[in-house]
């Protein structure tokens, strides 16, 4: 099984190989290897649109998610019973409105593109932040991915706790 990476997107210069090797050290992390996952990179016009008809907020956003299986408890593997149903769903990264982020605050975009990604996964495998102790929960799971990322690669990539205030 493997992940589908698109770019669907001409705003930003995008490292595609750097993204799907770190989506797959996530993968790895998290054990999901066995699922598809759906990586889809979009500008803000996209993204927005994606945003206003899913959540009926009329504005570009850094990352949506579209889970397969949409009553999975948090941190619980889905159990397909046939081979189709290895998926976790899709990504749409919001790559523009990432890099906007990223030059107001003078962060790497592909590191920054890993974290929303790791956040991304966390939903497609239950996980919410619609009130605090789902946040505490889903920011506990976000912090030990992302340090064993570091642990295995190097770099220094933490969760992005803004998210808790701004539901995204």
């Amino acid at each position: 099984m493997g992940v589908v990476l698109r770019n669907l997107q001409k705003v930003v210069p995008l490292r595609r190989a750097r993204l799907r090797r770190d989506v797959e050290t996530l993968r790895h992390i998290l054990g999901i290897h066995k699922f598809d996952l759906g990586i889809i990179c979009v500008d803000n016009r996209r993204m927005q649109r994606i945003n206003h008809i899913y959540r009926k907020k009329n504005m570009p956003t850094d990352v949506l998610s579209f889970p397969f299986y949409e009553d999975l408890r948090p941190g619980k593997l889905p159990c397909p019973l046939h081979r189709d149903e290895l998926n976790l769903g899709d990504i749409f990264l919001g790559v523009e409105f990432v890099m906007q982020q990223c030059q107001e605050e003078s962060l790497d975009l592909h590191g920054v593109l890993t974290v929303v990604t790791a956040h991304g996964i966390c939903h497609l495998l239950g996980y919410r932040h619609e009130t605090q102790e789902e946040w505490t929960e889903m920011l506990q799971r976000e912090s030990y991915i992302l340090s064993e990322y570091n642990r295995l690669t190097g770099r220094h990539l933490e969760p992005l706790t803004k998210r808790c205030s701004q539901d995204r």
